[in-house]
């Protein structure tokens, strides 16, 4: 059973570009051009569904024609809304590795069995990645919130999806 959304946010339609129905593309994906991995998109909250015509590099920027949107007008009509895909768009991965949709809301404890709290959210730091947990409102070293690098074996010590419990070595006070 997941507890990630169906779907997620991999960039944003930007201005109209030309006249022919191109727009500029911001892209989420790690690659800029990653965001093309993946079709068809859904814009925005309606639902409707675009393929991707063509693209192409534009200065340190992405634009793209999608299937369907000819002019300028209708470029116009899709500005600024969300790139979303489903999540089964997303490959699969080997083993021990996660996407970090996956890990938020799971508990983290200690391998002594103290419970830290739930994942809230994970972010890169440039060193390392951070899970930032929010404590349990009764902890007992007085902390709201955690923030614990995410470093597999050195921290990190199981990751169980079943139970939708993460293990790690960490020190409750820190």
């Amino acid at each position: 059973m997941s507890h990630a959304s169906d779907t997620l946010v991999i960039g944003k339609i930007g201005a109209p570009y030309g006249v022919k129905g191109w727009v500029k593309i911001t892209s989420y994906t790690e690659e800029l051009s990653g965001i093309f991995d993946y079709s068809p998109w859904v814009l925005g909250e309606n639902g409707k569904e675009y393929k991707v015509d063509h693209w192409r590099p534009h200065n340190k920027a992405l634009i793209a024609k999608l299937v369907g949107v000819d002019n300028r007008d209708e470029a116009e009509a899709i500005k600024n809304l969300d790139i979303i895909i489903k999540a089964e768009q997303l490959p699969q991965l080997e083993g021990d590795e996660y996407y970090w949709r996956d890990l938020v809301d799971m508990q983290v404890v200690t391998d002594k069995g103290y419970d830290l709290g739930v994942v809230k959210e994970l972010f890169a730091t440039g060193a390392n990645d951070v899970m930032l947990v929010k404590a349990r409102t009764n902890d007992a070293f007085g902390q709201k919130e955690r923030m614990i690098p995410y470093l597999f074996d050195d921290v990190i010590k199981q990751v169980d999806m079943q139970t939708r419990t993460i293990k790690v070595d960490w020190d409750p006070g820190f």
